[in-house]
């Protein structure tokens, strides 16, 4: 376990923080440089690091054997009310950190294929372990950030999809979202939702990595 929680928290760290850096500098891209302003635009973990969601909730996942790990740094500031397009601009920015995390999968994948391919490497081998963790991690976060769950991400993607009435009504369970969360962790259906488009999205790598061999 401790091995685990030397690979695994990292990597975990990186991720949310890499996640929460493109929230940001995306926002500026489109014209809200809140962020910067208050010296969040930066890969510095620490300005980043929430003591519930980056170290404690982590911690927990890893010693009760979680079948996913999951963790979130302090929210990056935003301001929709800077944005040059509103509507655009808000979906572009929610959907900033979940392309990061899919693309760092991406990055993983290939690591893991070439490192495989060239070192052909135990299966406990440090490396290797890492890259592993670093695909399932940013799976993970993508696939949990993507839920349509306030304040998810994928809650602000639907929003502003959604017509104008039923977005309405969709944006009065915003102040329960917190509480839905954690009702679907502690009843395990969390899991359940999350794991179909996480072993969908893990085949596709898959398949990726079936390259090198």
């Amino acid at each position: 376990m401790i091995q685990q929680i030397i690979i695994t928290f990292p990597i975990l760290l990186f991720s949310i923080v890499l996640h929460e850096y493109c929230h940001g500098y995306v926002a500026y891209l489109c014209g809200d440089n809140t962020a910067k302003q208050q010296g969040r635009l930066t890969m510095n973990p620490i300005p980043h690091i929430d003591l519930m969601g980056s170290i404690i909730l982590p911690a927990i996942l890893i010693m009760t054997n979680s079948p996913f790990l999951i963790g979130y740094p302090k929210p990056v500031p935003v301001n929709p009310n800077n944005f040059r397009d509103y509507k655009k601009h808000h979906i572009y920015v929610s959907l900033a950190g979940v392309s990061a995390n899919l693309l760092l999968a991406l990055v993983f994948t290939v690591l893991l294929g070439f490192y495989a391919k060239l070192f052909n490497p135990e299966q406990n081998n440090v490396i290797l372990l890492m890259f592993k963790y670093g695909i399932q991690i940013n799976v993970i976060l993508a696939v949990f950030n993507l839920l349509p769950i306030p304040p998810l991400d994928g809650s602000w993607v639907l929003y502003h999809l959604l017509p104008r009435d039923l977005a309405a009504m969709y944006k009065k369970i915003f102040p329960y979202g917190f509480f839905i969360i954690i009702f679907l962790l502690m009843t395990n259906m969390l899991h359940l939702i999350i794991m179909p488009f996480n072993n969908l999205i893990l085949s596709f790598l898959s398949t990726i990595l079936s390259i090198f061999n």
